[in-house]
């Protein structure tokens, strides 16, 4: 990777004469006068003889020949003397020999073009400006001159490439440097005390038209916008791309300086005519520019040439495009097969084992950060070894297949069933209930009942046992896992002893988790929704599905309700640091930082957000966001004292 300090460190760097140097602070200076200005010329005879040769030329047409610097100074004003000095100063570096001698007379030849294209757009803004900005326009590429006298070995690759394949200097320059000439003149300039507006014109010069236009002012900015402008006017007439630079002034001209394209082109006219007493007054050989019109009809055709190739390309990147998303497509079916094959089972289509163990691992990490119930259940397909031996393997394939069928279409859509190994299978259960799980297994052993199984046109009747297990975790109880699945098969056994094709529980919360979400579910938005009749339990059981908890702690729940204040919180944090297996909630009220109606409160809206609730009904056309509104108010006033209502 390039090292740009070699550029910084480097004595070939251009650098002002004392004469330019201070002529800039005099110029920065209201109080100077011209006095001041013509002694400074007279302490520089090479400067003082090509000024006094400038003042006489036909590129500023004084009528009577102008002997001395003592009125040649007062009738140029000390703007111009200063652009003068450091013109000729910058034509002094760009002398060089060998290989690289072209590309500084380039430079120099493109910079005399931008300097002539500020002063014209000088003249277009206010009287009097045309003299700064014909210093702004000749110091827009002061970059490429450092560049050049600094790093000539490691430029002349990248001044190759830019001209052979007629790509853009700067793009070139970033790819092969990682620094266009942008960067560098505007840090060289700043180390100069050059003005602001100028050193910003130049940071400018390459950004893209929506850029410029979030950047510039064009009642404000004019002196950027001419840099910037003026740049891309060197690129037509110099450069391998006028096609892009006529687009680029086109777009410019218009945003920042009201120009339509006649006027444009009448622009670039006069600038090609000045160029001609520029390449006069500076010596310099500029006969070569095409005239604007002819120049116009090869920017066009280019143009008309990048378009067709752009329309290609963009075709061809269409094509690309289909193709990748196709493979992309072919890709996703083969990694969903693999991922199917790997977490389900191949006889039933549902999950397999090695799927529930990490599932219910992290439905028991959410039941303890959430205090919320986990819940499984075990199902066992009653005497499977008898029917097997009776009718046969693959008749024993097809009752498990249809009873993962029948079970699977009994579940919700959130609830989990795996094949837990042989004719046993397990579910996990999503936001139990004691009486919620009650049901849901009562009705898939109604449905397993009913499954229609025919050997040889006879039904063959088949039933199921199952096993529930309910917890509520502590915090941290990570190994509830265990006891959970043990208590499960513990009641998978007592159904099949107890005479098979029946239900069996174990409730592993204790009397104050269960009175907590008692608690907990009277103070949720749905149940209060289903208790007014307002709607059914299907249909809100149906809608909590689409209901994601809320994933912020309960402290931070707490403090955005105005319930806690955040150094509560802290505390309270701090006290559980020492008591890592108490829950938060638990904690608080201990030590009476909230009371048991707040801590039930703020659990339900976090296990059941009624914002979110609001939400899935009006996604699914139950009521208008308005009449949800009024709902979830009423529901507070009736529901939640007072002073726990949430701001």
């Amino acid at each position: 990777m390039f090292d740009d300090d070699k550029i910084w460190s480097s004595t070939q760097l251009p650098s002002l004469p004392a004469v330019a140097v201070r002529l800039l602070e005099l110029s920065r200076d209201p109080e100077t006068e011209i006095s001041q200005i013509v002694a400074l010329i007279k302490t520089d005879p090479a400067i003082s003889a090509r000024i006094l040769k400038a003042t006489n030329s036909a590129f500023f047409s004084f009528r009577s020949r102008v002997t001395s610097i003592d009125r040649a100074v007062p009738l140029l004003g000390s703007t111009v003397v200063t652009s003068l000095a450091l013109s000729f100063s910058l034509a002094e570096s760009s002398i060089a020999t060998g290989p690289m001698q072209t590309f500084f007379r380039d430079y120099w030849r493109q910079s005399i073009v931008h300097a002539v294209a500020g002063e014209t757009l000088g003249k277009r803004c206010e009287k009097g400006l045309d003299c700064e900005f014909f210093l702004a326009g000749l110091m827009v590429d002061i970059g490429r001159l450092a560049m050049l006298k600094a790093i000539s070995r490691e430029y002349y690759p990248v001044l190759i490439t830019a001209t052979s394949q007629e790509r853009q200097l700067f793009e070139v320059e970033l790819e092969f440097l990682g620094i266009d000439h942008a960067m560098v003149g505007y840090k060289l300039m700043h180390d100069w005390g050059l003005p602001d507006a100028i050193l910003r014109g130049v940071r400018l010069q390459h950004f893209t038209l929506e850029t410029l236009q979030e950047e510039l002012d064009p009642e404000q900015d004019m002196l950027e916008a001419a840099m910037v402008l003026s740049n891309a006017v060197g690129d037509y007439f110099l450069s391998s791309t006028p096609g892009v630079a006529i687009q680029r002034i086109r777009d410019l001209a218009r945003q920042f300086f009201n120009m339509d394209n006649a006027e444009t082109d009448t622009f670039l006219k006069e600038v090609r005519t000045r160029v001609d007493q520029a390449a006069d007054l500076f010596a310099v050989d500029m006969s070569d520019i095409q005239d604007p019109t002819e120049l116009m009809s090869l920017a066009n055709q280019q143009l008309l040439e990048l378009t067709m190739r752009a329309r290609s390309e963009t075709i061809q990147a269409s094509e690309r495009e289909k193709q990748i998303e196709r493979e992309k497509k072919m890709l996703e079916s083969k990694n969903l097969e693999l991922e199917k094959r790997a977490t389900h089972d191949k006889l039933t289509g549902v999950f397999n084992r090695g799927y529930f163990d990490d599932a219910i691992k992290a439905s028991i990490k959410e039941s303890c950060e959430r205090s919320c119930p986990a819940a499984v259940i075990f199902a066992d397909i009653d005497k499977f070894k008898t029917l097997n031996d009776t009718y046969g393997h693959k008749f024993g394939d097809e009752v498990l297949q249809q009873f993962a069928d029948v079970v699977q279409g009994s579940l919700r859509s959130a609830d989990i069933l795996c094949r837990y190994g042989g004719e046993e299978f397990v579910i996990i259960v999503y936001r139990p209930s004691e009486k919620g799980l009650e049901k849901l297994a009562e009705r898939i052993r109604q449905n397993v009942e009913q499954m229609q199984v025919h050997y040889e046109g006879k039904r063959v009747p088949v039933t199921s046992s199952f096993g529930c297990a309910i917890a509520l975790p502590g915090r941290g109880e990570l190994n509830c896992t265990e006891q959970l699945l043990l208590k499960a098969d513990e009641a998978l056994y007592e159904a099949k002893e107890s005479g098979r094709n029946r239900v069996c529980h174990r409730n592993l919360m204790d009397p104050a988790d269960r009175q907590l979400l008692k608690a907990v579910n009277q103070n949720k938005f749905s149940r209060w929704l289903v208790t007014k009749e307002i709607l059914d339990i299907p249909t809100i059981s149906r809608i909590l599905l689409q209901v994601p908890p809320d994933q912020r702690c309960l402290g931070l729940l707490a403090v955005h309700h105005k319930i806690l204040k955040t150094a509560e919180v802290d505390n309270l944090v701090e006290i559980q640091s020492e008591n890592q297996y108490r829950r938060f909630g638990d904690l608080a009220v201990e030590h009476g930082f909230l009371t048991n109606d707040q801590l039930y409160l703020i659990l339900s809206w976090q296990i059941e957000p009624p914002d979110r609730v609001m939400n899935s009904m009006v996604a699914n056309n139950l009521f208008s966001a308005e009449r949800c509104q009024e709902l979830y108010e009423q529901y507070l006033r009736e529901t939640v004292p007072a002073e726990f209502i949430p701001a």
